[in-house]
């Protein structure tokens, strides 16, 4: 099945004029106190920009002027492509999509067992995620454990690109490692060439708050101009920790960070694809852990939306759930997000599928009870249909008072259409229950269901040769990664 367009910006936490002080605010961050870049060729281009740097302190403050010219050129609008164009994902500043989990070095299998993340796992959750509906981009769920931890973006690519038909959303070590992916997608797209013209993957570069750049992103980010890769600009802070404990606080931060890399990436190749993503959250001041999901998370979440969609950006945001098991806690923590953060067009709802036990583990029941939450969420993101037909005054008065509508045409011709039929959900009465689902409940129908997809899903995206030569790549440049590592 293709990815569907969902369009919606029904829910606003932000007044115009508040979204106005939030940017003079932005501005006054950017101009007065600047973000560390730690890597001098970038200063460099900041500066003849026009930006002030202090090269001892690798610091760089962005005048205003510099910040707008740069918001000028980069795109609303572009394509994610994906290996199987039917997987294509169109951006817009309304459109709203999901991103799958995100690196987890856990897992929570189907046998119950809590373990840590092996290489069959990123297999098995990547065809899994491929396999739901509601999962528009495909993210590694899991960072093996049993395999050499230098260079495993390598082997996270080559395993991604053998098992999904959906763009992928990479992570890199370096521009090193930028450079490696490129060229393994050259194997799936032809040549570099055609990766530069419609790459398969995009690449996050996962900023420090407060306002730090480390050299190994900066260096991605360069890297990603030189190849025409899109870019997730993403900041996270912890609300009163690495982030200002207000919610307004932490949105000043986050979005000054995330600007200050659009402006380096519009410097390094004006019309740079580039999408404004955080995955800031609340602090938890009794363990001193990070909070994923809260409702001050959500609030700045949506927040985060409004300022991105102000710049024209387009928006990423989510931060999966906090409890460790698929209970309650996960339902509500899921829906918590899903529902406001689709109705208020966070354009890209990442770690939306499976992520538990704050980003530590990777759940595959909670990932099949996401994707139902996900598309109750969606259907509400839809709205209401207004129209001829759909006020139905005709069918009205055919059926009159005292009538029934359930045996009617109209009935049957709109009601798949107009009525949100869950795949998971039980809509049945105590006996019925019992009868159908032997009293099972929906984690025990997710483990069923998940077990279902991975005995038949499995895509081949790749010819049997270019799936050799991408793994024979990956391993190579993972061993040299680790004879680097070595040699310190």
């Amino acid at each position: 099945m293709s990815i569907r367009s969902l369009r919606s910006n029904w829910l606003h936490f932000l007044s115009q004029e508040e979204v106005h002080q939030v940017h003079q605010a932005v501005l006054r961050v950017l101009e007065e106190v600047g973000v560390r870049v730690e890597w001098r060729p970038a200063l460099e281009v900041y500066q003849q920009a026009g930006c002030r740097v202090d090269f001892n302190q690798s610091v760089v403050q962005i005048p205003e002027a510099v910040l707008m010219s740069a918001l000028k050129t980069a795109p609303s609008n572009f394509r994610l492509h994906a290996p199987d164009e039917a997987f294509d994902v169109l951006v817009t500043l309304e459109d709203v999509y999901t991103v799958a989990g995100s690196s987890a070095l856990s897992v929570l299998d189907l046998d119950g067992n809590h373990r840590p993340a092996t290489l069959q796992d990123l297999v098995d959750f990547t065809r899994l995620i491929d396999a739901l509906e509601q999962a528009h981009i495909m993210h590694a769920m899991v960072v093996p454990q049993d395999i050499p931890q230098a260079g495993f973006d390598r082997i996270l690519f080559s395993t991604i690109m053998q098992n999904s038909r959906k763009h992928y959303y990479s992570q890199g070590l370096g521009g090193q490692s930028v450079e490696d992916q490129v060229k393994m997608a050259a194997v799936v797209q032809g040549s570099v060439d055609g990766v530069m013209r419609q790459p398969v993957f995009s690449m996050v570069i996962c900023f420090i708050s407060p306002l730090v750049h480390p050299a190994d992103r900066v260096q991605e980010m360069m890297t990603c101009a030189r190849y025409h890769i899109p870019v997730w600009l993403e900041a996270t802070n912890m609300m009163g920790s690495t982030g200002p404990v207000t919610i307004a606080g932490a949105l000043v931060e986050h979005t000054a960070n995330v600007l200050a890399g659009v402006v380096l990436m519009q410097l390094l190749n004006p019309g740079h694809p580039c999408i404004f993503a955080v995955a800031s959250g609340g602090f938890n001041m009794r363990s001193g852990s990070y909070v994923a999901s809260s409702p001050e998370a959500v609030l700045l979440h949506c927040a985060s939306a409004q300022m991105a969609h102000f710049y024209g950006l387009p928006f990423q945001g989510g931060s999966g759930v906090d409890s460790c098991i698929p209970d309650g806690q996960a339902g509500y923590e899921r829906m918590l997000q899903a529902v406001p953060m689709s109705l208020a067009g966070v354009n890209f709802i990442h770690l939306a599928f499976g992520m538990m036990d704050q980003l530590l583990t990777s759940s595959y029941e909670q990932a099949v009870i996401d994707n139902e939450i996900l598309t109750a969420a969606f259907r509400l993101a839809h709205g209401i249909e207004i129209g001829p037909e759909t006020l139905a005054v005709e069918q009205i008065k055919a059926v009159g008072p005292g009538g029934q509508f359930l045996t009617e045409d109209y009935t049957l011709r709109n009601y798949r259409r107009h009525q949100w039929h869950p795949q998971l959900t039980t809509r049945v009465a105590w006996d019925e229950w019992q009868r159908l689902y032997q009293g099972k409940d929906i984690r025990q129908r997710a483990n069923e269901t998940a077990r279902q997809i991975l005995a038949r899903h499995a895509p081949q995206v790749l010819t049997a040769d270019q799936a050799r030569e991408i793994e024979r790549m990956a391993v190579a440049f993972q061993q040299r990664a680790v004879q680097e590592a070595r040699s310190g």
